[in-house]
């Protein structure tokens, strides 16, 4: 009986240490990042089009910021993080999409392209450079440059999701 329990003790503290010593990989956003990894880097992404307002640059680079930082419990750094972001806003396009009658559209769509290159330092596999493409669709009748800031935000939700599930889920 006395070795029962001893060998009961025995499997109870190695299993103890076994779960002690294991280190999740998943945040509590469910991204698969690497447990090695504690920091992140995002690069100024430069708006390379002839297009679009100036502050496109400024205000996609903190979208992506705070989108990594609110998912991931990875301390933000300016630059050679763990983990990196880095690319440039690769096109800014407003065109007609909806014909309602002799050459008048009645749908325009601003689409935003983003050229992303990601880094990861401890798994080289996962390293990729992807341009991400989104667009939304406004009403012709409606300003452009009243209707930019809501469109363009939306875009950028999109953009930044989809590159968080590239890096991050396998997506």
């Amino acid at each position: 009986m006395n070795s029962i329990l001893k060998g009961m003790n025995y499997f109870l503290v190695t299993l103890t240490a076994l779960l002690i010593s294991c280190k999740p990989h998943v945040s509590l956003s469910g991204a698969t990042i690497p447990p090695e990894a504690k920091t992140i880097s995002v690069g100024f992404f430069a708006n390379n089009t002839s297009l679009g307002a100036p502050s496109l640059s400024q205000r996609f680079s903190e979208k992506l910021k705070d989108v990594v930082s609110q998912q991931t419990n990875l301390a933000l750094m300016r630059q050679n993080g763990d983990l990196q972001f880095e690319g440039y806003i690769s096109d800014y396009n407003v065109a007609p999409i909806a014909i309602q009658s002799t050459d008048q559209a009645s749908l325009n769509r601003m689409t935003i392209s983003v050229n992303v290159k990601y880094i990861n330092k401890f798994e080289v596999a996962k390293n990729f450079e992807q341009t991400f493409t989104r667009f939304a669709d406004y009403k012709s009748s409606e300003n452009i440059s009243s209707k930019e800031p809501e469109l363009v935000q939306e875009i950028y939700r999109q953009i930044t999701e989809d590159i968080f599930n590239r890096a991050f889920n396998n997506w």
